[in-house]
């Protein structure tokens, strides 16, 4: 499978990503934010980190970026789109994917290992996953406070369009769980065609026994399914 990610100025997650994707075997290749063709690729990965300082908003300045008129036409050509932590905040700047990640409830930064509960997975992201099993996933984001309108909230939930939500250890959903102030809990969400997926946190710090766990694997392996 081929894989493309978008490397722009501020990214700091580019490298694991990478890295993560080149370990469960894609062929994948980093591409820079000025360049205006992309390669043929069957995932296009907008990574974590801090694109342009995070001036203006998160993501706002990367949303206008040369290459992203080339992502916006493979997601609507039906190319999976994954963006993690910046690459989410990104996508709802372009309006691939509604609503917008506001500041954490508490305005400060937070870098933790959390819980999430996987609520879809007959998904091309989540096919190896359980439904409703709990993962343990690393987050690192000053603004992943999930925030929509009721209309969209409610189309949502009836079509299936939540990936994640932070829950506890033992898979309860509640303000406890909830590490930022999201929306009902809401860690990632899906497009209307499910093949764009934006979450806050990181799955590829999670492929490696030996820095920290492999919850993040299963994600990769299920687009290779």
């Amino acid at each position: 499978m081929k894989s493309s990610v978008i490397v722009f100025p501020g990214s700091n997650c580019d490298r694991d990503i990478g890295v993560a994707l080149e370990k469960m075997q894609f062929k994948n290749q980093m591409i820079w934010h000025k360049e205006t063709k992309l390669p043929k690729s069957d995932l296009i990965v907008l990574p974590g980190g801090f694109s342009y300082g995070d001036y203006l908003r998160s993501g706002a300045i990367a949303g206008k970026s040369l290459i992203i008129d080339e992502v916006v036409k493979a997601a609507n050509d039906g190319c999976l789109i994954l963006g993690i932590c910046n690459g989410f905040q990104i996508l709802t700047e372009t309006g691939l994917l509604k609503g917008t990640l506001l500041r954490n409830k508490n305005l400060k930064f937070i870098n933790k290992d959390i819980q999430i509960k996987v609520i879809n997975n007959e998904t091309k992201f989540s096919n190896k996953y359980k439904k409703n099993q709990v993962l343990k996933i690393n987050i690192a984001h000053n603004e992943g406070n999930y925030f929509t309108d009721s209309k969209h909230l409610q189309d949502l939930k009836e079509n299936n369009l939540i990936a994640f939500k932070y829950c506890d250890e033992k898979g309860s959903i509640n303000d406890q769980s909830n590490p930022n102030g999201s929306l009902e809990n809401i860690a990632g969400i899906y497009n209307s065609n499910k093949n764009i997926l934006g979450m806050m946190p990181h799955p590829e710090r999670m492929v490696d026994e030996l820095i920290s766990n492999t919850d993040g694997i299963n994600l990769f392996s299920s687009l290779l399914n």
